[in-house]
């Protein structure tokens, strides 16, 4: 490999044939016609050269940042992980992970075997799904509208804007209790089916926030391949008396949420010291 590329590794699975398949169809997806395998004892990374000036600590810092870098980046990994998970089942590494050469990547396989295989063995077998509630007081029918729209004798434009800011303010706040506590409810009965679960911050307003009302709760659930049916019917169920309340599920994606692994944490320093 020349001096100008590192290796950007997408994700690590078990040594073999569905491993090197996964390579193949995941370069199709992604655009990477170098994508390969690197392999040490029972282990493989999928792996491909990238050029070594983008990925120095300031050029990862700008390709992040930058939103149509960022997009980039983000399609070609999630493009090679997504494609490998419908063969084996793999480890998806954080965006932008990239060692110096092909042999630190099999020095990484070999340091981390045993967190590597554990994690492998947890996620066989399972989908990660994603669910979100929100509060949406305008899909509630049951909300106070009529006292809104109605003009008492004696009012005024001023007290009939607070009136209805004031009713606007009360069907927003029991939005947002019916949805708490439906979160709840949600949290508890998809741990009856899933094998693991992890919340993440709410999403906010803008490009990343779907549908609409305020998000509330936002988890991933790691679950069984065979009680996705059951899962979905537990979770949706938790809604169904709570007018208001929005319930989003998505997936089945690759378990982003449980590759926790930290085989990336010093790869990077050593790398770029060693450049």
């Amino acid at each position: 490999m020349s001096d100008d590329r590192v290796s950007y590794v997408y994700a690590v699975g078990k040594r073999g044939p569905a491993l090197e398949s996964a390579a193949t169809v995941g370069a199709a997806a992604s655009g990477h016609r170098a994508l390969r395998t690197v392999c040490e004892g029972g282990l493989g990374a999928l792996v491909s050269s990238v050029p070594a000036e983008q990925f120095t600590e300031e050029g990862v810092k700008y390709q992040l940042e930058s939103l149509d870098q960022l997009e980039v980046i983000a399609r070609a990994h999630h493009a090679v992980v997504a494609a490998a998970w419908e063969h084996t089942t793999v480890l998806p590494m954080r965006l932008a992970t990239v060692f110096l050469d092909d042999t630190r990547v099999a020095d990484m396989l070999r340091e981390r075997a045993h967190d590597l295989a554990r994690l492998l063995e947890q996620l066989e077998g399972h989908v990660e799904w994603g669910v979100k509630v929100y509060a949406d007081p305008g899909a509630a029918p049951t909300t106070a509208a009529a006292p809104v729209a109605t003009v008492s004798v004696g009012s005024s434009p001023g007290r009939d804007y607070l009136r209805q800011r004031r009713a606007r303010r009360q069907a927003h706040e029991q939005a947002l209790r019916a949805a708490d506590a439906v979160a709840a409810r949600v949290a508890g009965a998809a741990r009856e089916v899933a094998s693991a679960g992890v919340e993440h911050r709410p999403q906010q307003d803008g490009p990343v926030s779907a549908g609409q009302g305020e998000n509330v709760a936002n988890y991933a659930f790691l679950v069984p391949s065979e009680h996705t049916a059951r899962f979905q019917r537990a979770v949706r169920s938790q809604a169904a008396d709570a007018p208001g309340v929005r319930i989003e599920i998505t997936g089945p994606w690759a378990p982003y949420s449980f590759a926790t692994t930290d085989a990336h944490d010093g790869s990077r320093t050593e790398d770029n010291d060693g450049r």
